[in-house]
């Protein structure tokens, strides 16, 4: 559906997207991440026509976005961050009229207006004027609109942007359904949504492509694929100094001690998991435990993990 080569975008004195190139398949979900200021939101406008790139290439649908705009257009719903409404306008009137011009006839525009409005449960706001409505029915808005046409691609961006967990949640799932009949691809920054919604992720930084991969891979990928707590009753300085010698953990830090229990968090190698190890190192030197508890690494450690290592200087050799 999205196949993009060599990409590049500069402004007058830097590079927003550095040559990158990927492809997104039909029926996808794909999650596009990055920190502020990576490129993110230049490479959506390229790819919907809003912006042309300084060099490379790109096609949607099989049609070159800079050679057959319009017919790429036609096959793009484009939900921008910040969505543009008319809000002294009805909810029903202003989706007719963005039909229309997206080239639906009136009836036509009548049957896809009731349909997108259906999925998007609008219908009971319908008549109501936008302006009037809340920040997750503008959403919900903004979203029919980038449906209206029925689309192969939808590009989201930050869809969940100022809602509510309750209204968040709808949107999740709202999105899911959308992925039954459409290509998606989401820019946002709500990465335990991403590891929800998306089946693959792509992730840019400083206009480089970092990594492209399901969550669950990027996960496994990482160097220290998980962190356990560790709230004992003892010297921290000698419980440090005791699990650094435990094979298999890269790092101890103590946190904080109250009434004399200490909070330690360990990070581990990838897939390892030393509870059994503490545990029989507790034993050993008669160490109170008031905790002992491991969390997996998530999409989010993924990403900070590529991230930080991209921003950090490299190492004299």
């Amino acid at each position: 559906m999205i196949h993009v080569s060599d990409l590049t975008k500069r402004y007058a004195g830097r590079t927003a997207v550095d040559a990158i190139s990927f492809d997104v398949g039909r029926g996808e979900i794909v999650g596009f991440l990055g920190p502020n200021g990576a490129g993110k939101s230049t490479t959506l406008r390229i790819l919907t026509c809003f912006l042309s790139a300084t060099e490379g290439s790109a096609t949607v649908a099989g049609f070159d976005i800079f050679k057959k705009s319009i017919e790429v257009r036609r096959r793009v719903g484009y939900m921008p961050e910040n969505v543009p409404l008319y809000t002294d306008m009805r909810v029903s009137e202003y989706l007719r009229f963005r039909a229309q011009i997206k080239g639906l006839g009136w009836r036509e525009s009548r049957r896809a207006v009731d349909e997108a409005m259906d999925i998007c449960a609008l219908s009971e706001v319908q008549r109501k004027l936008i302006g009037t409505l809340s920040k997750g029915y503008r959403q919900r808005v903004g979203l029919a609109d980038a449906l209206v046409n029925k689309p192969d691609l939808l590009i989201l961006d930050e869809p969940t942007n100022g809602l509510d967990p309750n209204q968040i949640r709808q949107v999740r799932d709202l999105i899911r359904q959308l992925g039954e009949r459409h290509t998606i691809l989401i820019s946002t920054h709500i990465l335990h949504e991403v590891e929800m919604t998306c089946g693959r992720v792509i992730i840019i930084d400083r206009g480089v492509i970092k990594a492209s991969d399901t969550p669950q891979n990027l996960v496994r990928r990482l160097r220290a694929a998980g962190t356990v707590n560790l709230e004992v009753q003892g010297e921290p300085d000698a419980v440090l100094a005791e699990l650094e010698k435990l094979p298999g953990i890269t790092s101890a830090t103590h946190h904080d001690t109250r009434q004399g229990w200490a909070a330690i968090e360990i990070r581990t190698d990838a897939n390892i998991d030393v509870r059994e190890e503490i545990f029989e190192l507790a034993v050993k030197k008669q160490w109170h435990l008031r905790e002992l508890s491991r969390r997996q690494a998530s999409l989010e450690d993924a990403f900070v993990d590529l991230t930080n290592r991209a921003a950090a200087p490299p190492s004299e050799s």
